[in-house]
């Protein structure tokens, strides 16, 4: 809680600044996407940062989560917020971003966050993440501990964000080895592909079975089946590996989880909530990376033992290029606007 309410990161991109006068106690609403909190990745962040809030700053007690589950119900949610006196409405995850923007003209003077996605209208705080940084660095550490020169990608739903992901991580692992193969293979082209842990499992099987020896997923909850395959012993000549995505899931299966590329969703949830309560709330794009947290690998007492000093510094060395730029990381959304 104490890492959640101290990373306070503002390096922010088109800005537009608009006051919203805060009544005491602000009631703080909040829409998960269809994974739900219990996605113990993306979704779970997000209400974990609520639930801080909840705990730490003077926010309405009738201040609510929901996840949405369908389409129908997404919309019915997003009136009910908005006629209910909310004074922000967090949206999180890409797939509830068209419900919003429908809605947004019919509510010119409702509030909204939308955390992983973007929408330029002048009452929307649009936060986003650079993936490519985290996953060029996560992709880095993949290759300096594969034994077979050989990893895996395993994406969800084959969109723009997630190749954002495998390129980034692509690029990383060929930073450190050129000559790498790098497995890649997506859960399916739906939004059922954030929440398939069996067809991501076997994904995963069969690129272990290839030679991979880590593989890092950018799954949502499909993610879990990615973990559990590496896991399994059949047919399999050396140690497998994963890395988890989103939040810190080394504690899912310690010291099978190599590691996780994290993002700041939680603390960007409480920042959030207290720039309403300081009357400070921004609207525009707010984009995070390495040197604020937005980003970032995760080192802890799950994985301490499968690093050397000589790893840590060579991974600390390479962060550091990253953000001072004498490391250029290619970034996928720049590519496809060539």
């Amino acid at each position: 809680m104490k890492n959640i309410l101290s990373s306070i990161f503002f390096l922010s991109m088109s800005l537009h600044t608009q006051s919203i006068h805060a009544a005491p106690n602000p009631k703080i609403c909040m829409i998960l996407d269809k994974a739900g909190k219990d996605d113990r990745s993306f979704n779970q962040a997000a209400y974990e940062g609520f639930q801080t809030a909840l705990k730490t700053l003077p926010i309405s007690k009738e201040s609510k989560v929901i996840d949405a589950k369908e389409d129908a119900q997404l919309k019915q949610v997003i009136r009910s917020f908005a006629k209910g006196n909310c004074a922000v409405i967090f949206s999180i995850g890409i797939n509830n971003a068209d419900a919003i923007k429908a809605l947004i003209p019919t509510y010119p003077q409702q509030k909204f966050v939308l955390i992983d996605s973007i929408i330029n209208e002048k009452n929307v705080r649009s936060i986003v993440y650079r993936e490519d940084q985290g996953a060029f660095l996560v992709g880095t550490i993949a290759a300096i501990k594969s034994k077979t020169n050989e990893i895996g990608f395993i994406g969800g739903m084959d969109i723009p964000l997630i190749r954002r992901f495998e390129t980034g991580y692509k690029a990383g692992a060929k930073y450190i080895n050129p000559e790498i193969k790098i497995l890649s293979a997506f859960v399916g082209i739906s939004i059922e592909a954030w929440n398939n842990p069996t067809k991501a499992q076997e994904i995963a099987l069969n690129q272990y079975r290839q030679g991979a020896d880590i593989i890092f997923h950018a799954a949502g909850g499909s993610g879990l089946g990615v973990f559990n395959a590496a896991e399994k012993k059949e047919n399999l000549k050396h140690k497998k590996y994963a890395i988890g995505c989103d939040s810190n899931q080394n504690w899912i299966k310690p010291g099978i989880i190599l590691t996780s590329m994290t993002k700041g969703v939680a603390a960007t949830v409480v920042n959030t909530i207290q720039s309403v309560i300081d009357d400070k709330f921004m609207t525009g794009t707010h984009s995070y990376g390495l040197e604020h947290d937005g980003v970032n690998w995760a080192f802890d007492s799950y994985n301490e033992k499968l690093f050397t000093e000589k790893d840590l510094e060579k991974i600390e060395r390479i962060k550091n290029d990253i953000i001072t730029g004498k490391i250029p990381v290619p970034d996928y959304y720049n590519e496809v606007k060539k």
